[in-house]
């Protein structure tokens, strides 16, 4: 019953949030807040929306399987948000875009433009019911599984909810509930570490003495380059998935072009950046903890709601449920409400041209709600790996024609035969998995994220391939 209470008063200060950002709201409000949102207040909403409730449950449970190496993907994220800074942002801010695709269908070509648009659209749909899942899990073993409430009636509730705090207001509501949610997801994690340090009967220095000397706090490796944990594979992994899943995805994009200039949205963009490091680290040194709090018997995905579980048993620590609750439903709304936004943004703008039309924006957010739900629905049949690797293998395979066509219409001034890009971006895919299926047969060599690599370069092979003459 007291979690009930945590989770209605959470979601009664997100609609005081709703009801008064989005007074007068209309389209320009949904897609762009006006371009009047405070830049230090996107850099740290988009902290939390970045984190998601995936990170809050498999980044402290990577510790059992890679230690501490995944903060060689985040030094990596530090590079491609400065691509993506002083880059991409100068573009998109030159052109003046609503939605980022935009620029395909004047650098490429009409079908280029719908190309990239459908692939954002199942990108962000997939991943963001595979992040969302998590919370959905989560409430239906504390909350609704207790209640008789079946999963299916949980993930209708939840979205519900986004909805209707998000239809109104969209984007410039959301710069400031993601601030409210980043604030609690931090405030929890922070809380719950000190919780397992209490449990071990260690100060602050202890802590920071023990972790440093554990195993599993390695960071680096240079000297095995077959393991999908190598320094270099990592790090330049994780800058091209920086600049695909942030400077490519209009979810996040839509964010730092409600800034009010190229400035602001660069100052936003860097400060982000920075921040992700430190976060994932605290992340990372909360599995460490969990680990000597509870041995190293336990999946990934399992070691924080184990804890959990095991703490909440005792009233007195009753407390910590409460925060983990309150955190992964601020890492996770804070990821699915801003992905539905941008997925109303994208069909409305790109797939339909009708930005001004406001029935039809209500019409679609309502939609993209229902095709949410059934997303999360299917994903939980069919999951079977660590839900951090699965956001990222997907986003490996329909992120990559994105980033193919990005790279073509930057650095070249090629044309390439439009009526042919969708084959490419979808044949360029298939041959990732034809080839990896391949490596695993005869070299027993699984790619890593470096799929997304492979996947660009093909979709760009492809497009150069298919060029006309030269601009």
């Amino acid at each position: 019953m007291t979690i009930l209470i945590t989770i209605l008063v959470y979601f009664a200060i997100l609609f005081a949030i709703s009801h008064l950002t989005s007074k007068k709201a209309d389209n320009s409000m949904f897609y762009r807040a006006n371009r009047r949102a405070p830049w230090y207040m996107v850099a740290f909403g988009m902290i939390g929306a970045s984190i998601s409730g995936v990170t809050f449950v498999s980044v402290p449970g990577m510790v059992l399987t890679s230690q501490m190496t995944y903060l060689q993907m985040c030094l990596g994220f530090i590079v491609g948000y400065l691509v993506i800074a002083f880059l991409l942002l100068p573009l998109y801010y030159r052109l003046n875009l609503t939605t980022i695709y935009t620029y395909l269908g004047q650098r490429l070509g009409e079908r280029s433009y719908l190309t990239g648009a459908s692939f954002f659209l199942l990108s962000k749909m997939t991943g963001a019911a595979v992040r969302f899942y998590v919370v959905c899990i989560i409430l239906q073993q504390f909350v609704f599984t207790p209640a008789g409430i079946p999963f299916a009636v949980n993930v209708v509730v939840m979205v519900m909810l986004i909805w209707l705090y998000t239809r109104r207001g969209g984007i410039g509501t959301l710069v400031f509930t993601d601030s409210f949610q980043t604030l609690c997801l931090f405030t929890a994690l922070v809380l719950i570490i000190l919780e397992a340090m209490s449990q071990l009967h260690l100060s602050v220095g202890d802590a920071i003495s023990v972790i440093s000397h554990s195993p599993m706090s390695n960071v680096f490796v240079f000297d095995d380059w077959i393991s999908p944990h190598n320094f270099w594979k990592q790090f330049l992994s994780g800058a091209f998935i920086a600049i695909v899943m942030t400077g490519l995805d209009q979810d996040m994009m839509q964010k730092n072009l409600t800034c009010k200039t190229l400035r602001d949205a660069q100052k936003d963009m860097c400060t982000y950046g920075m921040a992700f490091v430190p976060a994932n680290l605290l992340f990372l040194t909360l599995g460490v903890l969990l680990t000597m709090v509870l041995g190293t018997g336990l999946k990934g995905d399992e070691l924080l709601p184990t804890f959990i579980q095991n703490t909440s048993t005792s009233n007195a620590s009753l407390f910590t449920l409460h925060l983990f609750i309150l955190g992964i439903l601020a890492a996770s709304f804070s990821s699915a409400d801003s992905a539905l936004t941008s997925l109303t943004t994208c069909y409305c703008v790109d797939i339909r041209r009708k930005a001004g039309d406001e029935k039809l924006r209500k019409r679609t957010h309502i939609i993209m709600c229902l095709f949410f739900v059934l997303f999360i629905l299917l994903f939980r049949q069919l999951n079977s790996t660590s839900l951090i690797d699965a956001i990222y293998i997907l986003a490996s395979y329909t992120y990559g024609p994105l980033l193919g066509l990005f790279v073509f219409g930057l650095f070249t001034t090629k044309q390439p035969q439009d009526r042919l890009v969708p084959y490419i971006c979808i044949v360029s895919p298939l041959l990732c998995y034809a080839l990896d299926s391949m490596t695993v047969h005869l070299f027993n060599y699984h790619f890593g994220y470096e799929l997304l690599m492979l996947n660009g370069a093909l979709t760009f092979a492809g497009l150069w391939l298919t060029t006309k003459r030269t601009i």
